[in-house]
């Protein structure tokens, strides 16, 4: 029991603070060991056992902690987990499987009453998959494993890499690897489960109008001009309902604009480019309708989206459309930074 004295609180005279310093000198020079540890000896080598399930039940868990332990409005979380955590993993194509860094990001929601949820227990669920080459089967058996793990009902599973694939030069017959970002997602709303390719496409757009201003200023004044070109990107995202591989919607990426940009070129390489793009002109409209006319078109296919951004070498801005199909990217708002993602950087 602590008693606080009543004058504990009063200002000591100068002849009590000496007397109380000459004490403490009197102390010192005794040379008298201190008898009270404020703190215990504590070990600074590593220890090397190993822990057993006894010790580990008695480790603190805060995230499975009792609702009281919530900070801020104790509210439905839509989506809490881990972002870019990546392994090495097979990718399946056509000609064989490549192998990739494979970037995950997985989140579940949390429901209201809950303090958190062990996020490791995400990244185990999925290393157990990690041997096999990545399709919607395995991204499908990993959200169920984690599902459960981690006892929730909605969950998002994002994995993301880049596919390499060969293609021919246009006339030299050579070839090179093209690199196509590609990210799987498969999301589960309660008793609903949705299978989206994500494909970013890159190739060349010609100003059609450029292109008309050109050929008028050689026609009526004889003057050379050339119409201004760009690197563009269309991102696509199609809801998958069957077997349509990434490769096929490149395939049709390919035809419906096929002045994707080149791997290896000769000068009979670019003198073909040149060609091409003067064959196939193309505004910011354009090329989001022909991807969704594609898009339509490919068997197996949902809802969609096509983001396009033409990074203009005649303006100082981009031209950029978005074109959705079906209510699973309908928005009536868009990302702050959308059209900054689709930079392609050589």
């Amino acid at each position: 029991m602590n008693v606080h004295a009543p004058d504990i609180d009063r200002h000591p005279t100068e002849a009590e603070a000496q007397a109380a310093l000459d004490l403490l000198r009197r102390y010192a020079a005794s040379g008298t060991e201190p008898t009270v540890n404020i703190y215990p000896d504590l070990s600074a080598v590593y220890p090397t056992h190993v822990t057993d399930e006894a010790y580990r039940a008695t480790l603190p868990d805060l995230q499975n902690g009792p609702a009281s332990l919530i900070r801020g409005a104790d509210r439905r979380i839509q989506h809490v987990g881990i972002s870019n955590f990546r392994l090495p993993m097979q990718i399946a194509t056509r000609n064989g499987a490549h192998l990739a860094e494979v970037s995950v990001t997985g989140t579940v929601s949390l429901e209201a009453g809950k303090k958190g949820i062990n996020m490791s227990r995400i990244m185990r669920s999925f290393y157990i998959h990690a041997e096999a080459h990545v399709g919607f089967d395995v991204v499908d058996a990993a959200l169920d494993d984690y599902l459960n793990d981690l006892n929730s009902f909605d969950a998002r599973l994002l994995l993301r890499f880049s596919l390499p694939l060969q293609v021919k030069s246009l006339r030299s017959g050579l070839t090179g690897w093209q690199y196509y970002d590609i990210a799987m997602e498969v999301i589960q709303t309660g008793e609903t489960r949705r299978r989206i390719l994500h494909l970013d496409y890159v190739y060349s757009s010609t100003c059609p109008c450029s292109l008309e201003l050109s050929e008028h200023a050689r026609r009526t004044r004889g003057q050379l001009a050339t119409p201004h070109s760009q690197r563009s990107v269309a991102r696509m995202s199609a809801e998958v309902q069957g077997d349509v591989t990434v490769e096929d919607i490149i395939d049709m990426a390919r035809a419906q604009v096929p002045t994707e940009t080149q791997v290896m070129v000769k000068r009979e390489d670019e003198q073909a480019f040149a060609e091409l793009n003067a064959a196939h002109p193309i505004f910011v409209e354009d090329a989001a309708r022909l991807f969704a006319e594609g898009l339509e078109d490919l068997e197996g296919i949902g809802d969609f989206r096509v983001v396009a951004s033409h990074q203009e070498s005649l303006h100082s801005h981009d031209a950029v459309s978005v074109l959705t199909h079906g209510d699973l990217f309908a928005s009536e708002t868009l990302e702050p930074r959308l059209f900054g993602t689709l930079v392609h950087a050589g």
